[in-house]
């Protein structure tokens, strides 16, 4: 197993620096004629979500033609995100109003999987719009192997990410979730997967013809089933990762680091049912209490997490209309 992994980090693992001759990433997409969308899902991003259009606009679009669209698709921001987005040319969608009749879900994966209905390219790249020091290398540097390599289908981000504190900042103290519950998870039970540094990275690309087979989790377990279920379909050889350097967003709180385990386990159990035939675990519940200290006095705090799924988007008409009629 150990040499499995080894070679696969040899042959699958890239720098962005290697794709960062943008016009010759332009001569094989359009050799190839393929078309390419980049999708930043959102939900209260104005901080970040201009520059983020920018950067990825000017040298993306206007001074290498490699993406073709740039769209927001938003989860119900209160603040100025979608004013914003449009200001600075992207496309702008309200999850909840696309796919009406498919109902609507709050998260994440919600808007993922809408967005391969609401966008038009047969490569669709994903980038969270929380990152302060964006570059366009979150997007070239995913795009390059899909490219310059055709047996590949999927490739994730990984990068440095510092923890923020009080007294400063621990250069690689991110990814605790990881390190803490997905890595030690997947050495059990889906132990080719461990040779991706950063499961949970919220940058991604791929071509269509692979998410619009796969389910996607509304929220914290898009990433993680994804992961899965693309190797279980697939194989490990059509997915690559790729080193963009250094990411730096926002930490969260610990307490918020348990909802999004709880919801990643919820998962993780689906994905056992489905490929190890784990039929067994079976929740008790889907209310997390977790404990807090207030005016010294401990108190149980609920929330509600249920990880609903999409079924692959390839099950709905409307799209199968769209995309292959």
């Amino acid at each position: 197993m150990n040499e499995i992994i080894a070679r696969w980090v040899k042959e699958r693992t890239f720098h962005h620096r290697q794709f960062s001759d943008l016009k010759r990433l332009v001569e094989l997409k359009q050799q190839r004629r393929l078309k390419i969308s980049l999708c930043f899902p959102t939900l209260n991003e104005e901080k970040t979500i201009g520059k983020s259009i920018v950067v990825m606009k000017s040298e993306l679009m206007d001074r290498y033609p490699l993406v073709d669209e740039i769209a927001v698709v938003d989860s119900g921001s209160t603040d100025k995100t979608r004013i914003i987005a449009e200001k600075f040319g992207a496309i702008t969608f309200a999850a909840a109003d696309c796919l009406s009749a498919t109902g609507d879900y709050k998260g994440k994966g919600e808007n993922l999987w809408k967005a391969l209905y609401l966008l038009n390219g047969d490569i669709i790249v994903y980038v969270d719009a929380d990152i302060s020091n964006i570059h366009h290398r979150f997007v070239y540097g995913l795009i390059g192997p899909l490219l310059e390599q055709e047996e590949i289908k999927f490739v994730k981000a990984f990068y440095n990410r510092p923890f923020q504190t009080p007294d400063g900042v621990i250069p690689a103290g991110g990814g605790r979730v990881t390190e803490i519950l997905i890595r030690p998870l997947f050495s059990q039970f889906f132990p080719e997967l461990i040779g991706i540094v950063q499961p949970l990275s919220g940058e991604y690309a791929g071509y269509r013809e692979v998410f619009e087979q796969i389910p996607f989790p509304i929220g914290y377990g898009v990433e993680t089933g994804m992961l899965i279920d693309i190797f279980q379909k697939w194989g490990l050889n059509a997915m690559a990762q790729t080193n963009l350097d250094l990411r730096v967003h926002r930490n969260q709180s610990v307490a918020a680091l348990g909802r999004m385990a709880f919801g990643i386990l919820q998962t993780f159990w689906d994905r056992l049912r489905c490929y190890h035939g784990v039929d067994h675990v079976k929740l008790d519940s889907f209310i997390l209490r977790q404990m807090q200290l207030k005016d010294e006095e401990l108190k149980i705090v609920e929330s509600e997490i249920q990880e609903h799924e999409r079924p692959p988007i390839m099950t709905i008409e409307d799209y199968r209309k769209k995309f292959h009629s």
